[in-house]
C-alpha cells in the first residue's frame, strides 16, 4: 500500500498549493514538467523490460494480452466510463445544485486518477513485489494535475484522494493475496511486460508521440505467469 500512500498525499499536497498558488503556473511550465515525467517514464520502463530472463515470455504474453484486450475492448470500456461519467455530472451542474463546482472538482480528478492502465499496473506491482516505483512516478503526475485542477475547481479535487484510496488500494491487496502462487520467475516476467507497458503509457500519454490503446495490453500480465508455466513446460526457460 506504500505507493498508493504516496499518491493519496501528493494529490492533498497538489490540491492544496493549487488553491494557493496554482494560478501563477504558466502553461509552458506545467507541459515542461510533463514532458520530464514521460522521459523518465519511457526510460524506467525500458530498465524494468531488459531485465527479463526470457523475451519469448513477454513478447506472447503481450500478444495473447493485446489479443484479449481487444477483444473485451478493455480501453473503450475505461472511455466509455469517462464519458458516463461525465454525462451524469454534467447532468447534475445544469440541474443548478448546491456545490456544483465542489462536485465537478471531485469527479474529475477522481476519474482522471482513477481510470487508467497506469493505476492498475502499479498497483498489481506493489501488491505483488512491493515495488511502488509505478504508482510513485503516478503520484508525481498526480499530484501536479491536482495543481492544476484545485487552481481553478477548488476543495473538490482534494477529496478524489478518497476514491485513490480504495480503488488502488484494493486491486494493491488483491494483489498480495495471490502473491503465494506467483514465483520468483513469474514476477521477474510480469514485471518486464509492466515495463513495456509503462513505455507505452509514456509514448502515448505523456509525449503524446503516438496514440496507443494499453488499455488493451492489461491483460499481458495477467498472462505472462502463464506463459512461464508454458515455457518452462518444453524446457523452453
Amino acid at each position: 500500500m506504500t505507493g498508493t500512500l504516496i499518491n493519496v498525499a501528493l494529490v492533498v499536497v497538489g490540491s492544496l498549493l493549487g488553491m494557493l498558488i496554482g494560478a501563477r503556473l504558466s502553461e509552458d511550465l506545467k507541459r515542461s514538467v510533463i514532458s520530464v515525467l514521460g522521459l523518465f517514464c519511457l526510460g524506467f520502463g525500458i530498465k524494468l523490460f531488459i531485465e527479463t530472463q526470457n523475451s519469448m515470455v513477454v513478447v506472447t504474453s503481450l500478444l495473447i494480452g493485446v489479443l484479449l484486450g481487444e477483444w473485451w475492448q478493455i480501453e473503450k470500456g475505461i472511455q466509455n466510463l469517462g464519458v458516463w461519467l461525465e454525462h451524469r455530472l454534467n447532468r447534475s451542474h445544469e440541474s443548478g445544485s448546491d456545490g456544483s463546482r465542489f462536485v465537478k472538482g471531485f469527479f474529475v480528478s477522481s476519474l482522471l486518477f482513477c481510470v487508467g492502465p497506469m493505476a492498475i499496473l502499479g498497483s498489481i506491482q506493489d501488491g505483488l513485489t512491493g515495488d511502488y516505483q509505478t504508482l510513485a512516478i503516478k503520484a508525481i503526475l498526480d499530484g501536479f494535475a491536482s495543481l492544476a485542477f484545485a487552481s481553478s475547481l477548488g476543495l473538490g479535487v482534494m477529496f478524489s484522494a478518497g476514491p485513490i484510496f480504495i480503488y488502488q488500494g484494493a486491486i494493491t491487496l488483491l494483489a498480495a493475496q495471490v502473491n503465494a502462487l506467483v514465483t520468483e520467475t513469474m514476477m521477474v516476467e510480469i514485471t518486464a511486460v509492466g515495463g513495456v507497458l509503462l513505455m507505452g503509457i509514456a509514448v502515448s500519454n505523456l509525449l503524446e508521440i503516438r496514440q496507443i490503446r494499453v488499455g488493451n495490453f492489461l491483460p499481458a500480465l495477467l498472462a505472462a505467469p502463464f506463459m512461464v508455466l508454458v515455457f518452462q513446460h518444453f524446457g523452453l526457460y
